[in-house]
């Protein structure tokens, strides 16, 4: 029995879209709430230009009268597209005064973002050899333990960071292959997949050692994303290169899946754990649709389909669930990004 009678669309009155001058991938919220301006939230937009100059802007997003316009004074260049970019997941516990935004790309990058300008931070490079470096593909930041930043890279490691102090905690060679995600889990437990086709859990506690806890179907086919869910540990997802599927994973029953969400047309480029609800996630791919699914206790015979979904009418390339405005979800196609209420 389908029930897609009971999929809801969501609505484009209920969404807001920046128009960009140039094509959108990477994009965060900001939980900072400035004293001046306390009903307004960031978003952080990178550019994906195929060469070294690319843009990163800042928006502000104002929830009362739908509105979405970049800051003055808060545009900056950036080498390289960005390939993520990440505010302070905790701007509480920081010490700094004003928000702080993360960038990776050719190094990892952090940033002060004041009321009327950006200051650089800290360019974090580990690379031995100055003068070549490995991309990084990703990184996260610890919400537990914010002085933390795992960065995932090509060169098959992964590479935490003391990002108060500006040195590098540990580098592990985490896959066999190039790195395209980390996440944290715990403060101390990170996991990872690759080009290798394997989600892994490493502790570091424990250095030399990783779990295995999926590995792909088809040989070598490379896992692309990882979102661990923030509201029951137990649970990640991830996601196949060219595949429709995307793939939830209990940490405690390895190598078989508990769900496989199979309802998009086309690839899945972006997944998003709710930030309030352990049972939902939000996914977008090249079909130009937005997906979100409510996780059952148990699947039926046929399958899960999503609870909601929106259509972009292009490739939607990247989406943000806002952890600190829980009804609006960010999704990036083309140059534009769109805000949706859920």
């Amino acid at each position: 029995m389908e029930n897609s009678s009971q999929e809801s669309h969501l609505r484009s009155e209920n969404s807001v879209t920046y128009d960009s001058s140039y094509p959108i991938y990477a994009m965060a919220f900001s939980s900072f709430t400035s004293p001046l301006h306390n009903r307004r939230r960031r978003i952080a937009v990178g550019s994906f230009i195929e060469e070294f100059n690319n843009r990163v802007d800042i928006l502000s997003f104002d929830e009362e009268t739908l509105t979405l316009n970049p800051i003055p004074n808060l545009s900056f260049d950036h080498p390289y597209p960005p390939t993520k970019l990440m505010f302070h997941p905790n701007p509480s516990a920081s010490l700094k005064s004003n928000d702080i935004l993360a960038s990776s790309g050719d190094y990892l990058r952090l940033w002060e973002v004041r009321e009327s300008s950006i200051e650089p931070l800290f360019t974090l490079n580990n690379s031995k050899t100055s003068e070549y470096c490995a991309p990084l593909t990703s990184f996260d930041w610890n919400e537990v333990e914010p002085r933390r930043i795992g960065t995932s890279s090509i060169d098959t490691t992964c590479t935490i960071w003391d990002v108060e102090k500006g040195v590098v905690e540990t580098q592990l060679i985490a896959h066999d292959k190039e790195v395209y995600d980390i996440a944290w889990g715990e403060a101390g437990v990170f996991a990872s997949v690759s080009a290798d086709g394997s989600v892994r859990i490493f502790d570091l506690r424990d250095k030399e050692h990783s779990t295995i806890i999926y590995e792909s179907p088809q040989p070598d086919t490379p896992l692309l994303r990882l979102a661990w869910n923030k509201q029951d540990l137990r649970y990640m997802a991830t996601i196949l290169m060219d595949s429709n599927k995307i793939v939830i994973l209990d940490i405690r029953s390895p190598a078989m899946p508990v769900a496989e969400l199979e309802r998009h047309q086309a690839s899945v480029n972006a997944i998003a754990w709710a930030p309030q609800s352990r049972r939902h996630i939000c996914s977008a791919g090249d079909d130009g649709q937005a997906l979100i699914w409510e996780l059952p206790t148990v699947a039926g015979p046929n399958g899960i389909d999503p609870m909601s979904m929106y259509s972009a009418g292009a490739e939607i390339n990247q989406i943000q669930w806002s952890a600190a405005q829980r009804d609006w979800i960010a999704i990036a196609f083309s140059n534009k990004l769109q805000l949706l209420k859920v």
